[in-house]
């Protein structure tokens, strides 16, 4: 086995391996781990240059979205030059991160996760990141990581606000003792694109999100249960001690191994609109949605009409058309994979 001291390339990690807790021993266990990143966009970028930076031996990178010129505020892998070349953010990223280390092993996955393909994207995974923008891969995520007893870091930011958590199967509360009811209803919580965001909050809490994985990945599990709370605009952070949560016993995931997001059961469906260039989108979870409100947010941003059954919002190039029964039409589009971003995008998940 290769050690850091006999590979001169370790030699990049010296100023980390000094830190006591790491040691070369530590390094050598972030240099053999693997680690998935579920979506590369704000945070999921930062994650992805700390821990290629770090030395993290594999990172496969899933993402199914393509770059935007809004998204270099906050997105700091990226530059002009990506989003002129027009790969999809997984391939920029690899590319930028093969010049920063060329030593670890990048694996680019163009794909929009599900149910049906999460756990063959899990194979050999030591960690799962979440760099998403919507519960709905959250909660699959969660599925996941008990059923095959990987850990994971969940992150998640909005304004000048963010939260994050460690989850390890058998030893801390999971997502869903903290959120029993399971994600807000679309509509009713403001995303990015309604309430805006600041980039100091997206480095924050990838920051934390990479120093959860580093410890992770070099032995060091967390104590206890505990969700990080962090304001930026108020200078204030907090922690949520979850400790009761998970002496509870009473999880129907991480207790019951009941995986209705992973089975599918919960997870939305989308279909292609032969000949209408747009895409339909159905959640099993959503049996209505409070058309008045959304509007009021979207207002903000953008042309609305709304009346009982429908509202309808243009965007630059595309349309979503919103039903009461909660079902979706994103015009504009036949990819399925950009239609679940707009939606995420504008109405959130």
């Amino acid at each position: 086995m290769t050690t850091p001291n006999s590979n001169p390339g370790f030699s990049r990690y010296n100023r980390q391996t000094r830190f006591a807790p790491i040691g070369d021993q530590g390094q050598q266990q972030l240099f053999d781990s693997t680690v998935l990143l579920v979506g590369c966009g704000a945070l999921g970028s930062f994650i992805a240059n700390i821990l290629a930076r770090s030395g993290v031996g594999h990172l496969l990178i899933a993402d199914r979205d393509f770059l935007e010129i809004s998204n270099l505020q906050r997105q700091v892998l990226f530059d002009e030059s990506d989003i002129e070349a027009g790969f999809p953010k997984a391939v920029a990223a690899a590319r930028k991160l093969a010049v920063i280390n060329s030593e670890v092993k990048i694996t680019p996955i163009v794909k929009d996760i599900d149910y049906q393909n999460i756990q063959q994207m899990c194979n050999g995974v030591d960690l799962i990141l979440d760099g998403t923008d919507n519960f709905e891969t959250r909660f699959l995520i969660n599925d996941v990581s008990n059923k095959l007893n990987i850990p994971w870091i969940y992150g998640g930011c909005l304004g000048a606000s963010g939260q994050s958590m460690t989850i390890v199967p058998g030893k801390t509360a999971c997502l869903h003792c903290l959120m029993p009811d399971g994600p807000p209803q679309a509509g009713t919580s403001p995303t990015c694109d309604t309430a805006g965001i600041i980039a100091p909050i997206i480095a924050n809490i990838a920051s934390v999100q990479c120093a959860e994985a580093i410890k992770v990945l070099t032995g060091n599990l967390p104590s206890d249960s505990r969700l990080l709370i962090v304001d930026l605009w108020e200078s204030h952070v907090r922690h949520l001690d979850l400790q009761n949560l998970n002496q509870s016993k009473n999880c129907p995931v991480c207790d019951q191994q009941n995986y209705r997001w992973l089975s599918g059961e919960k997870s939305s469906f989308s279909a292609i609109l032969c000949g209408r260039n747009s895409v339909q989108l159905n959640f099993p979870e959503q049996q209505s949605m409070d058309l008045e409100s959304v509007a009021d947010k979207l207002r903000e941003i953008g042309d609305v009409s709304v009346n009982q059954f429908m509202l309808r919002f243009q965007t630059a190039n595309e349309a979503i058309t919103l039903f009461a029964d909660g079902r979706a039409i994103i015009s504009g589009t036949d990819d399925i994979a950009r239609a679940k971003s707009i939606y995420t995008q504008y109405i959130g998940a």
